[in-house]
């Protein structure tokens, strides 16, 4: 199996996998306040989309620097 396969696998793994997730939803809560706070404080439904991807963005993010901090690793 090649170092980036194997590097992939590792992300999927619940620690790698959990840290991403807490990213996700600890960045992307500030960034949607942020994007979104003056149409939540009026009472407006979120635009989802925009939504969808402040949790996204953060956790492909986390994600990719899991996967190439793994990947770069040197081979014991």
């Amino acid at each position: 199996m090649s170092l980036r396969a194997a590097a992939f696998r590792a992300v999927l793994r619940p620690p790698v996998l959990t840290r991403s997730l807490w990213v996700a939803l600890v960045v992307g809560s500030l960034l949607n306040l942020i994007n979104q706070g003056d149409r939540l404080a009026a009472g407006a439904a979120p635009e989802w989309g925009k939504l969808g991807l402040t949790f996204a963005v953060p956790f492909f993010v986390a994600s990719f620097g899991a996967w190439s901090a793994l990947a770069a690793k040197p081979q014991d």
